[in-house]
């Protein structure tokens, strides 16, 4: 289900990329843009994993450093079939984990020391299971792939702003110049919007695969309860947490985001905990 609310939203954005580029800047104005954000966002995908990491200060973590959260990984990746990720820790109190790396073969995974805290060893496995469950899903693709269209849609709406401002764009061939500010303005709108319906699609997705590969969707469910107890009373500070990458973490870490669902990376961790209980127990 979460696959195929994903693929509709992918095509919504490809959908909008076409509709805005014909009213804005016609055929060739969605290839330039198209070429424009695929190049920022290659680049993103190949080295987002070193960027994030070191943003982070992520440290390096093996059996000596961390040892249960090293067996935890090691053991889930062989449940999952999947090959051993790097394990880093992240010397923050704050409990969070994400993944990253642009596939199996080359991805990480990285617990703060406030996760490893908090969490009882089965917690621990449901979160890093979750994270797991993102790097088998090949998620950091889909990301890239939903930026760049999303990107795309961006740089149309500032072509067009500049070419009305420096008057290029007066002889309109399509005759339809009030088409085209309307869709100035709300495309980048309608493709954030859709941008993240699609990282909140692939939380629910990630959730439940990681249940599967853990083996017990209680274990995530209560992780998820101490960290949106923990994040609220202590998140990440705003010069460590860095919106660009909040999409990554298990739970929103910016400090103090009570933003509307709609504008949200990050489903209500409520229904994530709910969905869960209900698979737990057979609810439908």
């Amino acid at each position: 289900m979460s696959g195929m609310r994903t693929t509709l939203l992918m095509a919504g954005l490809t959908g909008l990329l076409l509709v805005a580029g014909q009213a804005m800047g016609g055929q060739q104005g969605v290839i330039i843009a198209l070429l424009f954000a695929a190049a920022m966002n290659i680049g993103s995908y190949w080295y987002s994993d070193k960027l994030v990491l070191r943003i982070y200060k992520a440290r390096p973590a093996g059996p000596d450093e961390a040892p249960e959260l090293y067996a935890v990984v090691r053991e889930l990746s062989a449940r999952a079939g999947l090959p051993m990720p790097r394990v880093y820790l992240i010397p923050n109190e704050a409990p969070n984990a994400f993944a990253t790396g642009r596939n199996p073969e080359h991805a990480a995974v990285a617990a703060t020391s406030g996760l490893l805290r908090i969490l009882s060893r089965e917690e621990l496995a449901g979160v890093m299971a979750h994270e797991l469950a993102h790097v088998k899903h090949r998620d950091t693709l889909t990301s890239a792939i939903a930026a760049t269209l999303a990107g795309a849609i961006a740089a149309l709406a500032n072509f067009a702003q500049l070419s009305l401002l420096f008057g290029m764009g007066r002889d309109n061939e399509n005759g339809n110049g009030f088409g085209a500010i309307l869709m100035m303005l709300l495309a980048p709108l309608a493709a954030s919007l859709i941008q993240m319906a699609v990282s909140r699609s692939r939380e629910y997705a990630a959730d439940a695969q990681g249940a599967a590969i853990c083996g017990n969707p209680l274990w995530l469910a209560g992780a998820l309860r101490k960290l949106g107890q923990a994040n609220q009373r202590s998140s990440m500070h705003e010069a460590e947490a860095h919106p660009a990458s909040a999409h990554l973490f298990i739970v929103n870490p910016l400090k103090g985001a009570k933003l509307a669902e709609l504008f949200s990376t990050h489903p209500p961790l409520e229904e994530r905990i709910r969905r869960l209980e209900n698979a737990a127990y057979g609810r439908v």
